[in-house]
């Protein structure tokens, strides 16, 4: 047999059994093309009103690059240990370590560049589709077009290239340092079964729940008012990062075991077929696999976490901008909302007006307050807030000692919390009117000009409103005092008004608001960041995925002379199976569930900075990432029936 015989026949087996590996490498090298087309993509340039697109795609590809990298480095690491005793072979029939190199290199550069052309090939076909995805979540009106980049190829080329040399040189150093003998020594080695677990695993167990429970707790007071400066709020982050980290590691490395020891002591020593194969074999694994699997359950979190945030904030625009613009359009200025008037009746476009007198008056809310402002250099004696008549207001009547706060935010709501009711004071220029707080609204009926940057609005009594506007504080007051409110009375003409407020040239564009185009700009700013982080977390879960399933490759193949003696003894394929299936439902559901569980509590912690719905984009990505994640362990169940199936 040939040398080119060799490589073609070792490579046809390497490709049955590896190909998992070329289809995560064929995925992650048209990913990053198609990224790469997107930064050198001349219809990105439209991306760039709210956010740098090419800037924000150089840096994801930066990253992708990172999580590529460390993926093949592993699977490499994977594959050329399960080749060890064909190595040795080809060492014992007289090959030097420099041919066997050669023979692998040839291998892998058929396998890698071959995977990596139709990456290229992949990634130019779907780039269209992806800047049109693109397009569409940031509600970006322009072209998708089918642009080939030679400078994306050539960047692709270098940067696979790189770790293809880095690939070829953990090979060499493999190579060189095994004997003959390590060689057919290196797949039968195995953790030490240790039958006892000692008192330091199980403290160390114990540790790893605490720290974790720590973290938790530290995230959930992490914005409500326990850490007043910005020092301490960056301590705590810091506090919980690493508690975070360190208590799943600790649990990976003592819990698992030890609470698996208590599940097998309480069964004094007889195992059925499903909990020999499941729980016996994972007690003996989870030490040595601690590292890899604390790394992909914190990125996975990592991954969740900012996929929801970034989801939370662009499913809640819609609702964000309505707090903001209490109406289709706003306007502070009488003569900008007449010339909007006059142009909407020009194109015979119907729509209603409503008018609010909006004055800023001083208020004493010490009494209802239960955040401590004063730790935050805030004056809870004088905060300025507007201030409107019931009258303006529909379904909203109050007594003359009565008023209700309206407009008030979960982000404010977390970081200036207020009592169910309490005695407030009313300030004027020369007179302090008492009133009685007695709820909360969430509606806003006046836009984001007059709140002072989010602060709530007080409903008062039409009698009590005409004492406070008499008695001005004119030093506090807006350079407009009326809220004007336009609401096209056809929702399908919007987008035309919308269009037509985007051309006009008021006198004073901060005084005047769209929440069509509000709603727009949100999702501009978030719909590219989900989009990035979308595509990353599902770069990782494909890596992270497919770095547990070479594992579990690895584990069946050191297993299979075990199945050959059940099946000797008379167990099915059916009864080994039972045990295969609750092995993969622990290898990948625990990284999953610690996983899911840190990222809900980091984002409980945060979610109010970003929006104002949390559970259901929360669940949503929640959901898709667990039924993705999850095809992994079934591939692994039918990898393992392929094994015991041949192991007799």
């Amino acid at each position: 047999m040939s040398i080119n015989e060799l490589i073609f026949r070792n490579l046809k087996k390497n490709l049955k059994n590896y190909y998992l590996y070329v289809f995560a490498l064929i995925f992650s090298a048209a990913l990053y093309f198609a990224f790469v087309t997107l930064q050198f993509d001349p219809s990105m340039d439209e991306t760039k009103g709210s956010i740098k697109g090419a800037a924000a795609i150089r840096t994801a590809s930066v990253l992708l690059v990172a999580i590529v990298s460390i993926f093949l480095l592993y699977a490499n690491s994977i594959f050329i240990k399960r080749r060890s005793k064909e190595i040795g072979l080809f060492q014992l029939i007289g090959m030097t370590k420099s041919k066997i190199f050669r023979i692998l290199s040839m291998e892998n550069f058929i396998l890698y560049f071959g995977s990596l052309m139709v990456g290229i090939f992949l990634g130019f076909s779907v780039s269209k589709l992806i800047i049109m995805i693109l397009f569409k979540i940031t509600a970006v009106e322009a072209i998708a077009t089918l642009h080939f980049s030679f400078q994306a190829l050539i960047q692709t080329l270098v940067v696979f290239g790189v770790i293809y040399c880095f690939i070829m040189l953990m090979n060499y150093a493999f190579i060189k340092r095994q004997t003959i003998l390590s060689l057919f020594r290196t797949i039968s080695m195995t953790e030490g079964k240790v039958k006892k677990v000692s008192f330091l695993e199980m403290f160390i167990g114990m540790t790893g729940i605490i720290l974790i429970i720590i973290g938790y707790y530290l995230s959930s007071k992490l914005f409500s008012g326990d850490f007043t400066t910005m020092t301490e709020l960056f301590l705590a982050m810091i506090i919980i990062l690493a508690s975070v980290i360190i208590g799943t590691y600790l649990i990976y490395k003592g819990s698992v075991r030890f609470i698996l020891n208590i599940i097998r002591k309480q069964k004094h020593g007889y195992l059925n077929i499903n909990e020999v194969l499941s729980l016996s074999s994972i007690m003996f694994r989870m030490k040595s696999n601690a590292l890899l699997l604390t790394i992909i359950t914190v990125v996975s979190a990592l991954a969740i976490g900012l996929l929801s945030l970034s989801y939370i904030s662009y499913y809640s625009a819609e609702k964000m901008a309505e707090n903001y613009v209490p109406n289709d359009f706003s306007f502070a200025n009488q003569k900008d909302a007449e010339q909007f008037k006059a142009a909407l009746q020009a194109n015979q476009m119907k729509y209603s007006e409503k008018t609010v007198d909006v004055i800023q008056v001083d208020v004493n809310m010490e009494q209802i307050l239960e955040t401590n402002l004063e730790e935050m250099n805030f004056d809870p004696n004088v905060m300025t807030i507007p201030v409107i008549s019931d009258q303006d207001v529909e379904d909203i009547d109050v007594s003359a000692k009565e008023v209700i706060f309206t407009g008030y935010s979960d982000l404010l709501q977390k970081f200036m919390s207020l009592k169910d009711s309490g005695p407030i004071e009313l300030k004027g220029q020369h007179e302090d009117i008492p009133q009685n707080y007695i709820g909360l609204k969430k509606n806003s009926f006046v836009s984001l000009y007059f709140t002072n940057g989010g602060l709530p609005t007080a409903i008062v009594d039409k009698t009590i409103f005409e004492r406070l506007k008499q008695d001005l504080n004119t030093d506090i007051q807006k350079e407009s005092t009326i809220y004007i409110g336009i609401a096209m009375k056809d929702t399908a003409t919007i987008e035309k008004a919308n269009e037509i407020f985007q051309k006009m040239k008021f006198s004073d564009n901060r005084q005047n608001d769209s929440r069509l185009e509000t709603s727009n700009n949100q999702k501009q700013n978030m719909g590219l960041i989900m989009f990035i982080v979308g595509f990353l977390g599902l770069t990782f879960l494909i890596t992270s995925g497919c770095i547990l399933y070479f594992k579990q490759m690895d584990e069946s193949e050191d297993e299979k002379p075990n199945y050959t003696i059940l099946r000797k003894l008379g167990f099915t394929e059916r009864d080994l199976l039972k045990g295969i299936q609750a092995k993969q439902i622990f290898n990948f559901g625990i990284p999953l569930v610690i996983g899911l569980c840190h990222s809900y509590f980091a984002v409980q912690s945060g979610w109010f900075l970003f929006g104002s719905e949390v559970w259901t984009p929360m669940i949503i990505v929640m959901v898709l990432y667990t039924a993705l994640y999850s095809i992994f362990g079934i591939l692994s169940v039918f990898y393992y029936k392929k094994v015991i199936k041949d192991a007799l």
